[in-house]
């Protein structure tokens, strides 16, 4: 069998071997691949302003009571210590990493008990990062917590 196989079998085996690989790559490699999206759309607006969010994480990390969520049926409860907002406006992020179209962002209100709901309708089974940003004496503060919704 290999006593008629000549350089041009070779050359074009290789091409054909090489036009496979690319097909390959072009039709079979991107369904396999998972979805990535930015963290932000204005990621160098983001990043000039950073050092903003870093102030405000260690402002929050110098409380000696920090805001504590909870996953209860009805949702995900934050729960701020009575000491802590000044005014009732707490803004919350809740930012899913695989896809941005499930990213919740919300200016909430305080409720009586000083805690906040975020219904568990707005909300689908993954992975989320919460971060909830408030001010205090005109200072920021900012924690983030890693959920697991179910």
């Amino acid at each position: 069998m290999f006593k008629n196989f000549s350089w041009g079998h070779g050359i074009i085996l290789a091409l054909g071997t090489f036009i496979a690989f690319i097909l390959f790559m072009i039709f079979i490699f991107p369904n396999g691949k998972q979805n990535s999206e930015l963290v932000s759309e204005h990621y160098y607006e983001d990043e000039l302003a950073y050092q903003d969010i870093i102030d405000a994480k260690n402002n929050a990390a110098q409380l000696t009571v920090k805001p504590e969520y909870a996953q209860i049926p009805e949702g995900i409860q934050i729960k701020f210590p009575s000491a802590i907002p000044d005014q009732k406006k707490v803004n919350i992020t809740l930012f899913r990493t695989d896809d941005a179209n499930l990213d919740v962002k919300k200016e909430l209100q305080l409720d009586n008990q000083n805690s906040i709901l975020i219904p568990e309708k707005v909300i689908k089974k993954g992975s989320y990062t919460l971060k909830v940003k408030w001010s205090q004496n005109k200072k920021p503060y900012q924690v983030d917590y890693d959920v697991l919704w179910n």
